[in-house]
C-alpha cells in the first residue's frame, strides 16, 4: 500500500489514505522465501556461506566468508547489497539487514554465543 491523495468519501477537500497500488500487489504476490535468497546470494558470490531468515520482502542476512577478510564493514555490506541490486529495485527485497563475518569472526562469535 502506498499513500495517494484522494477526495475523501462525501467531502469536497482532499486527504491522504493508504491505498493498493501495483507495486505492492507486485511484492506481495512475489514473496521470497529464504532458501531463494540463499539460492540468488550463493549463485552471485563465491566462498561464502549463508545463513538467512524472514520472509516476503524483509531479511536478515549472515555472511561468512574469506573473501571479506581485510575489507571494511562498508564494503562488506556493499557486496551484498550488490549482489541483491536487481531484487532490491525491483520490490522483491525491500529491507535487508546484513552481517558479515570472516570464517575466524565467525567462529569467535559463535564460541561467545555458547559461553
Amino acid at each position: 500500500m502506498s499513500c495517494h491523495e484522494i477526495p475523501a468519501a462525501g467531502a469536497t477537500s482532499w486527504t491522504r489514505q493508504r491505498v493498493p497500488d501495483e507495486s505492492t500487489n507486485h511484492r506481495s504476490a512475489g514473496a521470497m522465501q529464504p532458501s531463494e535468497v540463499k539460492a540468488l546470494l550463493e549463485s552471485r558470490l563465491d566462498g561464502c556461506e549463508f545463513h538467512i531468515q524472514g520472509e516476503g520482502c524483509n531479511f536478515q542476512v549472515v555472511a561468512v566468508g574469506e573473501v571479506f577478510e581485510g575489507l571494511s564493514p562498508v564494503k562488506r555490506q556493499q557486496m551484498i547489497y550488490g549482489a541483491l541490486s536487481e531484487e532490491i529495485a525491483s520490490g522483491a527485497l525491500h529491507a535487508v539487514s546484513i552481517k558479515t563475518y570472516t570464517p575466524q569472526q565467525w567462529q569467535a562469535a559463535t564460541d561467545n554465543q555458547g559461553a
